[in-house]
This record gives C-alpha cells, sequence and structure tokens, in this order.
C-alpha cells in the first residue's frame, strides 16, 4: 500500500502536519516523487511501470485517508492518540482497495443524509459508535447523529416513534418487535450482528464462596430487557444448574448503566450484563466475574444493528450506504491487532464515558476477574456481522420456553423475514469481504447441539420451562 502518510520529516509530530488543510495529502509514487490529489493523475511514468489503474487505485485511498479526517484539528489529536503507523494500518486492514472500485460504481445517491442513531453505552454498539469518529459514516456521504439513549424500552419506542433511523438493538428486540411482543407491532429488521460474546455473570463480592448456581436460590438478578440475549442466556444457565428462573430466583429488568449501582447497593445479588459494566463491577471493587458469557455459548450473538422494513423501502441508497458503514466498521472491531485504538475512540463521554483502562481489559481480553486473578481471553468480546438466521430461530425457541409466546410459530419464516442475511452478503461482498455459505449454522449451548431444523424438539427437550 503506497505510504499515504508521506512526508518529508519522519517524525510522528510533523506528520500530522501533514493533514493539515494548507498543505496538500502527499501519495507515493512509482516515479520516485510524491504526489498531491490534484495532479496524482499528471505523472508521465511509462505505462509499464504505472498503469491508469494503479494511478487511479491510489487517488482513491489518498481520498479515502482524506475523506476519514476532513477537519484538521480532529485529525491531529486522533493520530497524536493512536499514532500515525497504527491509524495507517487500521485504515489499510479494514478498506480492501478493490472494493472502492467496486462501491463507487454500484452506489447510488443517498436518498436521506442526515440520520439520527440510537445507540446504549455498552461495548456491543463499539461498530455502530466508532464508525463516527473514524469517518465511516461521512466516507458514505452521511451525516449521522449518535442518539445516547437510557435503556431498551426508548430505544424501542424511538424507533416505533421513527425519532431514530436506525439503531443499535438487543439481537432478539427486532424479532419481538415485528411479532407485537411487548410492543405495537412494527416490522424490524436485523442487517448485522453488532457483537458476539462480551457478556458475563457478575455477582457481588460478599458471594465469592457461592460459585456453584445451585446455591443461587433467592438470589435477585439484573438483565437489561425481556427480549435480550442475556435473559435467554442467564435462564438457559440456571436452569442447566438445576434453578428455576421464574421461581427459585427474581430476575428484574435493569438498564445497563445502572447494574453497578445496583450492585453496590446491594438491591441486587449479580447480573448477566452487558460489557463494560461487568469489568467495571470488577474495577469499581464491588463485584467478581462468575462466568463468561462464551463459556456457555461460544459465538453468541448479543447486540445488532437494526432498521424498520419502510426505511429499507424508501431509503435503499441510504440504507445500502449505511450498511457498508456499519459493515467495514465490523470488520476492523474484529481484529484483535485494533482493539487498543478502539477502546480510546469509545472512550470518550459523548460515547461509553469509561475508563480507557476498562475498555482496554474488556476489547483485549487480558482482565483482573475480581478475586484476584488475571484472566487472557483473546475472544471475550468479538464482533462477527453475520446475522446468521439459525441464531434466530434459537431466540424463537427460547421465547417459546420460557412463555413470551403462545401457540404455534413459524421459525423458518420469522427469522428469514427479520435476519437480512442475504442482505448482509451483498453488502460484505461489495464492500470486499468474503460472505459466508449457509444460513443455518450449527452451534452448541452448554454443549448441547442445537438444530435448527427442528425447533419445536429442542423446545420441548428441556426439564425446566414455562411451556403453554
Amino acid at each position: 500500500m503506497p505510504n499515504l502518510f508521506n512526508t518529508q520529516d519522519s517524525s510522528d509530530e510533523k506528520r500530522h502536519d501533514a493533514y493539515d488543510e494548507s498543505r496538500p495529502l502527499l501519495m507515493s509514487c512509482s516515479c520516485g516523487k510524491g504526489h498531491t490529489l490534484n495532479d496524482s493523475t499528471t505523472c508521465h511514468v511509462s505505462s509499464s511501470a504505472r498503469s491508469v489503474e494503479q494511478t487511479s487505485m491510489d487517488y482513491m485511498e489518498a481520498a479515502f485517508v482524506k475523506a476519514l479526517f476532513p477537519v484538521d484539528t480532529v485529525r491531529r489529536n486522533f493520530l497524536k492518540a493512536v499514532g500515525v503507523n497504527t491509524a495507517r494500518a487500521a485504515i489499510s486492514s479494514v478498506m480492501p482497495l478493490g472494493a472502492l472500485h467496486a462501491m463507487a460504481e454500484e452506489r447510488g445517491a443517498n436518498e436521506k443524509k442526515d440520520l439520527k442513531i440510537g445507540f446504549i453505552a455498552i461495548t456491543c454498539a463499539s461498530p455502530l459508535i466508532m464508525a463516527d469518529p473514524l469517518g465511516f459514516y461521512r466516507r458514505e456521504g452521511l451525516n449521522v447523529q449518535l442518539m445516547k439513549t437510557a435503556g431498551w424500552a426508548l430505544i424501542r419506542d424511538k424507533m416505533i416513534n421513527k425519532e431514530h433511523d436506525a439503531s443499535h438493538f438487543l439481537s432478539p428486540m427486532p424479532l419481538a418487535m415485528s411479532m407485537g411482543l411487548g410492543s405495537n407491532q412494527v416490522a424490524m429488521n436485523v442487517a448485522s450482528i453488532q457483537n458476539t460474546n462480551g457478556q458475563a455473570i457478575t455477582l457481588h463480592l460478599k458471594h465469592k464462596n457461592l460459585r456453584d448456581p445451585r446455591q443461587w436460590k433467592g438470589f435477585k438478578f439484573a438483565v437489561p430487557f425481556e427480549y435480550s440475549m442475556h435473559n435467554f442466556l442467564l435462564r438457559y444457565y440456571l436452569a442447566e444448574n438445576g434453578v428455576n428462573p421464574d421461581t427459585d430466583v427474581q430476575i428484574r429488568v435493569t438498564p445497563p448503566p445502572e447494574m453497578v449501582a445496583n450492585l453496590r447497593a446491594g438491591n441486587i445479588d449479580g447480573f448477566l450484563g452487558p460489557d463494560p459494566f461487568n469489568q467495571r463491577a470488577v474495577y469499581d471493587e464491588i463485584g467478581f466475574i462468575h462466568i463468561l458469557s462464551k463459556e456457555i455459548w461460544d459465538g453468541h450473538p448479543c447486540c445488532a444493528f437494526g432498521v424498520s422494513d419502510e426505511f429499507i423501502k424508501q431509503n435503499p441508497n441510504t440504507f445500502a450506504s449505511l450498511y457498508r458503514a456499519v459493515l467495514t466498521a465490523s470488520f476492523m472491531a474484529n481484529q484483535d491487532k485494533d482493539r487498543e485504538l478502539i477502546a480510546k475512540v469509545i472512550s470518550p463521554a459523548q460515547y461509553l464515558n469509561q475508563p480507557e483502562t476498562v475498555l482496554t481489559q474488556v476489547l483485549t481480553g487480558k482482565f483482573a476477574d475480581g478475586l484476584g486473578g488475571i484472566k487472557n481471553v483473546p475472544d471475550r468480546a468479538s464482533f462477527d456481522p453475520v446475522p446468521w438466521q439459525s441464531m434466530a430461530v434459537w431466540m424463537l425457541t427460547q421465547m417459546k420456553r420460557w412463555g413470551y409466546v403462545k401457540g404455534d410459530i413459524n421459525y423458518k419464516q420469522i427469522a428469514e423475514k427479520v435476519f437480512l442475511l442475504t442482505d448482509a452478503k451483498k453488502y460484505m461482498a461489495q464492500a470486499g469481504f468474503k460472505p459466508p455459505e449457509g444460513a443455518y449454522k450449527k452451534f452448541k449451548v452448554m454443549g448441547k447441539e442445537f438444530d435448527p431444523s427442528k425447533p419445536e424438539e429442542y423446545t420441548n427437550s428441556f426439564a425446566i420451562s414455562k411451556r403453554a
């Protein structure tokens, strides 16, 4: 890749100045000279040494970097914070150059450029959040306003009322909303999964000697929402350990930012919640991490990026642009080498408002467990964006198991309507990433394989449930 950060001085401090609006952005060329964006196509290198296509590619590379950081002060502050080499590596890792041509050729004019996107301040939303400071929305011609929202019921209501154009969702929420569970029925879609893994069961330190879940009868637990993977995974884990989640414990809905305060006050004994709040409880010396959610189901989905049917129909090009921006961020977030950079980018007050140390422990997977130990779990949090329809079917089985859905369910029809896997594959390929094969990936939950072709059989196989 050409040196897009090329200047006459090798120091990082001087290279920051290469992005000054009053100075040209230089690109390396095979002729041995640096060219600006305006003169790069006038180089008289012979066609054998430099093709027109390569010239075009270099031009687009430099334009991409310029578009990411159009404001001089933002550009300088970012580069000072992370270093030029780190920024260059991050940018090159998420933007396959061949994709730039395909995207430029296929992209239609955005019907709507000014968008409001809701989010909850948790690490699950990393792709949606980081796409803002890293300029991925701007590169797609979108002016995105990220709307920090207090809780999941409010996220749902603002999407139903069309106050937000798109949103960070708990992945079961679009299923529930499309079925009219807990709200008016509105057709919602999961465009991509925001994160996999990245949750934990955290208990108050006073329970550090009660590590056997069978000892938890009478406990009070918090989850962020009824229609959440947190609720379903906690219920699954308790039931597999002989604890009935409806009769042996209390499970209450608590907004994620309030979980640590409730643990500190003794209002709850523990929670299965999103990070960074599991790690924040450890950081504040209030709780300890009992088990990571990946130990229950490795690779489980948690949050999603979602839009309504109506938005897609009215704004197909805008939806495509938004999708590309989020996918690009997701692929960057899923690379271990960029995790410290991401922690720095999403820590400020307008985003997660958390200590960078806490976010780094979560995202790198090297963390204190609250019991005096240091764990190293690189995939504690992952960001695979594929909205497997088998995941949707599993969620529906748990809704049926615990009485959220009565009567028969057409699992396959609902999963394929709400989880937009076909669109995901299309835009992955368009952005230069290899899409996966199939739609109904198999997986195991606590050692038990889930066969998405037999959902009713699976639902009826559990000793503890609340089946109608």
